[in-house]
């Protein structure tokens, strides 16, 4: 993914910054426990399609 998008990137629930996670190809909003998928390297910024994530994988 493109550094410079990464950059302005911001999770659209609660506009916090977006940490990429390349094995899973997911950005991970650590705010609101939750990963948007990116699909043919575009990321996916709609929280009905966001996974919600376990307390495992926040840390």
């Amino acid at each position: 993914m493109d550094k410079r998008l990464l950059d302005i990137l911001v999770c659209p629930l609660c506009k916090s910054t977006l940490h990429l996670d390349v094995n899973q190809h997911e950005l991970i909003c650590k705010a609101d426990r939750l990963a948007y998928p990116i699909r043919d390297d575009v990321p996916v910024m709609l929280v009905d399609e966001a996974r919600t994530l376990s307390a495992d994988e926040i840390l």
